[in-house]
Formats: structure tokens, sequence, C-alpha cells
């Protein structure tokens, strides 16, 4: 006989599940009409679907540097700690090669709730500027976390600059309330963009400078 409970639950699952409305809720970085400009690769690229006990968001930043260089910076893998403030340091297999479905070993720095994370590239698109990747393993309470970066290119007042888009989606820890672990990503996140934004500023101008760029 065959047990059909699984397959009950899994259609209660897919019944209960909903799309994130990231597309109609502007983030608080972002003008209007910078939003509407966005709002075509935020359906496309940050939109998830959501179950019970799943939680996502949506965050922003400005960059003062034109999109070829933030996407310089964003687009390697296997170099996070280049701008992620909690990131110990980051390992890669031998014979790393950076495509969809290549490995990086992240060590976490202490005082976080997390020790390490096992972490696998899941799209690297160098002419539309997207890149995700998902958390596979290690030890940290992100479960099932995924996460996707997009580059846009702005010209404002004859100057080009950059906004930066990350979203995510993760399961809610036990013990914790979707609020509460919505907070803790967000607040990573917006750290992480901020140190993005001041990292490719600081290497445009130590290009004018003839200096070297960070990231090799």
């Amino acid at each position: 006989m065959v047990d059909s409970q699984p397959i009950r639950e899994e259609e209660e699952a897919t019944q209960t599940a909903s799309s994130t409305l990231h597309h109609q809720m502007i983030p608080s970085e972002l003008t209007q009409d910078e939003f509407a400009e966005l709002t075509d690769s935020i359906t496309e690229f940050h939109t998830y679907q959501l179950g019970p006990g799943r939680c996502s968001s949506l965050l922003a930043q400005r960059v003062k540097s034109p999109p070829e260089t933030v996407w310089s910076v964003v687009r390697r893998f296997d170099r996070p700690q280049v701008y992620k403030h909690f990131i110990k340091s980051c390992s890669v297999d031998e014979g790393f090669e950076m495509r969809v479905g290549c490995t990086r070993y992240v060590d976490v720095i202490s005082g976080l709730p997390a020790n390490t994370s096992r972490e696998r590239l899941d799209l690297l698109d160098d002419g539309r500027r997207v890149t995700g990747f998902s958390i596979t393993g290690g030890e940290h309470r992100l479960r099932n976390y995924k996460s996707v970066t997009t580059v846009h290119g702005f010209e404002r007042d004859g100057r080009v600059g950059s906004v930066v888009l990350e979203s995510y989606v993760v399961d809610v820890p036990e013990g914790n309330t979707e609020e509460d672990t919505r907070l803790f990503a967000d607040t990573v996140i917006k750290l992480n963009l901020q140190k993005l934004a001041s990292v490719t500023e600081e290497m445009d101008r130590n290009s004018g400078d003839g200096r070297n760029s960070p990231v090799m």
C-alpha cells in the first residue's frame, strides 16, 4: 500500500505557498522613479515562493561608482570577504573554476550564531550583472538560504553610478520569529552593501591615482 501522506503534505505546502511582493514594495533607499526602472528586474530575479516558516526581504544600496566597477567585486564568488563584514576567510577547492555549481567554504568571525558555511554558486550572468548563491551546509542557523544580487547602472546629473539590489529567502529558525530572522539577515546585508559602496568608491579614487585595485 502506498503512503499518500507525503503527497498530501506536499500538495498542502504548494497550496499555501505564495510569491513575494518585492516588485510592489519600494525599498527606503530608492526613489519611486528608480524603483520603476528596476521593477522588471526585481520581478525576474528577486521573486521567491514563500510557504509557512519562510521569510524574504529585498534591500538596495546606491553606489557612487559605475556598474562595471561594482560588478567586478560582486561577481567574485571566491572572494566575498572583500566586502562582506563577517567573513573571516574563504577557501575553494583545488582547480577551482568560477562557474555555476562551484562551491566556496566560508569561516565566520566569532560573535555570530555561526561558525562555517558551505555555499554554492547558483547564478552568474556577466552580461546582465546577476549572481546568486545558496547555503548548502556548515555550522549555522540559516537553513535553505538563497540569495540573488543584481547591479544596475544609473546616470544622474551627468554622473554614472549604480544601484545594487540583494534579496534572500530563508527558513525561520525554530524558536525565532519571522521578524527576528528578517531583522538579523537585513542588518548583515545592509552592512555588507555599505562596505561594498565604500570599497568600490575607493577603487574608483585609486584608479584615478593609478593605484592597484583591491580585487584581482
